[in-house]
């Protein structure tokens, strides 16, 4: 049996965008058009700029409290920025509904990385980072001067949040849970004194705790501790309350 290509129907290519009057074409569709191309690297790069604009000098530059965005973070926002763009400028070509966009935007929006929590910051930021993709992606039948002030308001709007409320979180904090021996310092007349201990055998700077289970047959409480990080630092199990729960956590 000899199969045979079906033959090419130029109205199926024309409902998923392609112009197949004119050009030169493989199996139907279009091997160049250079408008197209032209709007999508123009588009990919201001998108990118715009991206690395709001990483670089909002969420990475230095703050007066000598801390700076992590990282690991600079190159997922601009990895993310750059894959959602194309995905997002790639499914409006082809004319896809706008459901599935919509769809794939917010399992990206709500997105868990499986070895630690997403600080609230990154996820804002993250989220930030989506918008600008898909703004950038989708609005292809409004002017560049509209995509623009578009974009221009968006950084406006970080930088203007970041100034007036960035500069508030000056001491980044994390949190642990310890099983405390000492339990004649756990009452309130004593709390100095349980803040010395703490510091002194743990090495941290304690913000604040909070006493929980008491065991008087142990002579043990547990106490959730919140202490200042140092630049760099991150926290990232102070969840875990017990043995058993660093044994799930593996």
């Amino acid at each position: 049996m000899i199969l045979q290509m079906p033959d090419f129907d130029p109205s199926i290519a024309e409902e998923f965008g392609y112009d197949v009057t004119n050009g030169t074409t493989f199996l139907g569709v279009p091997l160049m058009e250079s408008t197209n191309l032209l709007n999508l690297i123009i588009r990919f790069a201001f998108n990118l700029l715009v991206s690395w604009v709001i990483v670089h000098f909002l969420y990475y530059r230095k703050k007066s409290n000598g801390t700076v965005g992590r990282k690991e973070y600079y190159l997922t926002f601009l990895a993310f920025a750059s894959a959602m763009f194309l995905l997002i400028f790639l499914m409006e070509s082809v004319k896809l509904q706008i459901g599935l966009t919509l769809g794939l935007f917010a399992i990206f929006g709500v997105i868990r990385y499986r070895t630690e929590t997403v600080p609230v910051r990154e996820m804002t930021y993250l989220f930030v980072i989506i918008t600008v993709a898909v703004i950038n992606g989708l609005a292809l039948n409004i002017s560049y001067a509209e995509l623009g002030i578009a974009n221009l308001l968006l950084v406006a709007l970080i930088g203007v949040l970041e100034l007036v409320f960035g500069h508030r979180s000056k001491v980044l904090t994390g949190s642990k849970v310890i099983l405390y021996d000492k339990i004649e310092n756990i009452v309130p007349e004593r709390r100095e004194e349980l803040l010395k201990d703490l510091e002194s055998r743990l090495g941290l700077k304690v913000e604040s705790l909070e006493i929980g289970h008491v065991d008087f047959l142990k002579d043990a409480a547990w106490i959730k501790i919140s202490y200042v990080l140092q630049e760099g630092e991150t926290s990232t199990i102070g969840h875990i309350t017990r043995a058993k729960d660093f044994d799930r956590e593996k």
